[in-house]
């Protein structure tokens, strides 16, 4: 299984690598919430406590422009099959940010302006992906 996300709601990296790490701390307590390790990827990211949400959300659609392409200890081969099952031109993790849609990120991990004055986008969505388990 290989987990697609739709990158419009990222701004930055580093939020998908803290769902990652939500998903290695899940699978190692083995309180996957979802059925397998690829989808709780997509869950984590998503922020929301909601699995179907989530999927919604963060999870490819025909009218999706950017995708990230996530697999776990993937082999050389494994990742030239992920290049070759995906249509389109491969862009360096770094340009995600200068083709982010700020407002809908906002909206869609629900940011208000005042908490950006004290906080970096990406600070928000981490903090939202690492405390959705505590609320």
């Amino acid at each position: 299984m290989l987990p697609l996300l739709s990158t419009e709601p990222e701004s930055k990296y580093f939020p998908c690598s803290s769902g990652c790490i939500q998903d290695s701390s899940s699978q190692a307590r083995d309180s996957l919430t979802t059925r397998t390790p690829h989808s709780e990827l997509v869950y984590n990211y998503s922020g929301s406590k909601h699995i179907t949400e989530s999927l919604k959300r963060c999870g490819i659609s025909d009218s999706t422009i950017y995708i990230l392409a996530a697999r776990f200890a993937a082999s050389p081969d494994e990742i030239q099959a992920i290049e070759n099952l995906v249509n389109g031109k491969e862009i360096d993790l770094e340009e995600l940010e200068g083709r982010a849609n700020q407002s809908q990120i906002q909206k869609h991990y629900k940011i208000s302006a005042p908490e950006l004055g004290v906080s970096s986008l990406a600070d928000a969505i981490v903090c939202r992906i690492a405390a959705r388990d505590a609320l």
